[in-house]
């Protein structure tokens, strides 16, 4: 599961993914070309910086490219219904397929998604039961990169040393003010709307709640925390091994957990 290599075919949806990635991609070349490095050979930081910064770069990059190709959760077209589980599937109106409870059809891609939270453009796939993970990370390291990049384009500015400036790019030395302007553009942009998802992300999952029931409200029952954080948590990210949530770079084991609500077992 969450292994199957999953492209979505949406023209908008590569455009704000191409976005993203220039975003990302800017910033990794001339946030260490125009602070970093410099700065670093005149001795004013140390090479932990620019680990430290390559190293939330890599995490961001590693976890945006597995959560837009990873499977979601589409459902198969002729899918094995446990018999102790029949109860708890119901016939999608959409493409008339059995699907399990909490499954969500998505207009875009034309399937039902198992445990579907929203499709996202900026990925450009659904956000679902088998690559929410990869999203919660591409959200968290993404804040730290802009907070990161934000703190650097502060600091180059008003604590680091001036620079010597006896060698270097020129049209790095020109156009360093504008550079460091658009840089900080995006960071402040990025920084506000991912914080906002991030944070509904993270409340969804502490109260066990997609964002397709909280806008349909079709169930009261999942509105309030039934299960530790702990345990909400490890079944997203399918570990209970908490340094292993932060790792885009592992495949997940699914815990064993029912389609039904946790109420019915």
């Amino acid at each position: 599961m969450g292994r199957q290599i999953h492209f979505v075919v949406d023209p908008q949806g590569w455009c704000c993914m191409g976005l993203i990635i220039f975003v990302w991609l800017y910033n990794t070349i001339f946030i260490p070309k125009v602070i970093l490095f410099p700065h670093y050979e005149e001795g004013h930081i140390s090479v932990m910086a620019i680990l430290c910064y390559y190293f939330c770069s890599l995490f961001c990059i590693a976890s945006l490219l597995r959560a837009s190709v990873a499977d979601p959760g589409k459902l198969p077209e002729n899918p094995k219904i446990p018999i102790t589980e029949q109860e708890y599937w119901e016939l999608c109106n959409k493409c008339n397929m059995m699907r399990p409870k909490r499954s969500h059809h998505c207009s875009r891609c034309g399937h039902c998604v198992r445990r579907m939270d929203h499709h996202c453009p900026w990925i450009n796939n659904c956000v679902g039961e088998d690559n929410h993970w990869l999203f919660l990370q591409l959200c968290f390291y993404t804040q730290i990169l802009s907070s990161y990049t934000l703190i650097l384009d502060f600091c180059h500015y008003y604590y680091f040393l001036p620079l010597k400036r006896e060698k270097g790019d020129i049209f790095v030395f020109r156009h360093e003010l504008a550079l460091l302007r658009i840089s900080a553009f995006m960071g402040l942009i990025i920084l506000g709307g991912i914080s906002g998802l991030f944070y509904t992300q993270l409340m969804g999952i502490f109260t066990d709640t997609t964002s397709i029931e909280k806008m349909s409200n079709c169930c009261e029952d999942i509105s309030r925390p039934r299960k530790p954080w702990q345990q909400t948590f490890s079944e997203v990210f399918g570990t209970r091994w908490k340094i292993l949530w932060f790792i885009p770079f592992r495949q997940r084991q699914p815990l064993r957990v029912p389609y039904h609500f946790a109420n019915h077992i």
